[in-house]
């Protein structure tokens, strides 16, 4: 397989993920099984829009991996105890690691650049988090000695940002998390964000524990909150090893190994143009050891430049932890 972070064009792309699709509907044993109750013949797929996107409840109750490989390491997705949770296993961790640090360099910085604090405590208590696991990496390979994560005590919190605020900082927080921490500070001398050095990344996820909002509502809150120009955030999910990342504006962007296609919530082989709402399918060339091509139960809109906005979710769909807030 060609290396996906050498991908530059659009023909790069397209080839790219052709080859990942030939690959595993011959290595993927649920996937190919997928494909033929679809009656789709393989050799007849030469575009994206061709491609059968795996739907991503899949994940749930089926082991989705390349039948070549082998490995005990797996992501759980969030929920509660109640729920079937989606398992993602993972061939290549090394794989996981440059996509992320790369999804990371491009769109933030270098990694060794920052300080990396993490309010993440839904997170944290569950084991087998693929977000947890992608800051535990960017900690590393910052080798800060004030790296750190975050439960409830956010009084702790307050004193290091306020200490730190001289220093490149990112904190990476769950929504409402985030909005716990602003309530629980909101008397105090809130001035870390006096030096511009700390960014915020916001990782989506309310999970029952807040009233309901917008995206754009909860960036205004977080925006004052933080007394900050822009809240960046982050949108990935169990079943993907690639992140994209939004620089203040609600608007995503992918890494050149990573697209985002825009599916008609009624039929899942007819796509939406640009601007207009649909169900978000996803390319992640980085998931070749498991499916490249998913379609999730998220709703967003492609928009010009090759961005994209996560608008909620489909009616019905299960409550995730990677879900972003309903518009």
């Amino acid at each position: 397989m060609e290396n996906i972070f050498s991908i530059q064009t659009e023909q790069d792309f397209l080839d790219a993920s052709l080859a990942a699709f030939h690959y595993q509907y011959e290595h993927v044993e649920i996937y190919r099984k997928f494909v033929d109750y679809l009656k789709i013949n393989p050799d007849e797929v030469n575009t994206v829009t061709k491609i059968p996107f795996l739907p991503i409840e899949m994940f749930k109750n089926h082991q989705i991996l390349d039948k070549n490989t082998k490995t005990d390491l797996f992501f759980q997705s969030s929920g509660t105890t109640q729920m079937n949770l989606s398992k993602h296993y993972i061939a290549d961790p090394d794989l996981y690691e440059q996509s992320i640090y790369k999804s990371f360099e491009q769109f933030i910085g270098k990694p060794e650049d920052f300080i990396f604090l993490g309010l993440l405590p839904s997170y944290l208590e569950k084991q087998n988090s693929s977000l947890i696991y992608m800051v535990d990496y960017l900690m590393k390979r910052s080798a800060k000695p004030e790296n750190g994560y975050f439960l409830y005590n956010h009084a702790e919190l307050f004193e290091l940002l306020n200490n730190l605020k001289d220093k490149k900082v990112i904190l990476f927080g769950v929504s409402f998390a985030l909005l716990d921490f602003l309530d629980s500070v909101e008397s105090l001398n809130f001035s870390i964000a006096e030096s511009q050095n700390l960014t915020v990344i916001e990782t989506g996820g309310m999970k029952g524990r807040k009233e309901e909002m917008t995206k754009d509502e909860l960036l205004k809150i977080l925006q004052s909150g933080f007394k900050t120009e822009k809240i960046y955030s982050e949108y990935s999910m169990t079943e993907l090893l690639s992140q994209a990342y939004s620089l203040g504006n609600n608007e995503y962007q992918c890494p050149n190994w990573m697209k985002i296609l825009v599916r008609n919530a009624e039929d899942p082989f007819s796509y939406e143009q640009e601007g207009r709402t649909g169900a978000v399918n996803i390319i992640d060339l980085a998931n070749i050891h498991s499916c490249c091509f998913i379609a999730t139960q998220d709703l967003g809109k492609t928009l010009s430049g090759g961005k994209f906005q996560v608008l909620g979710r489909i009616d019905h769909s299960d409550i995730r932890g990677c879900s972003l807030l309903v518009s």
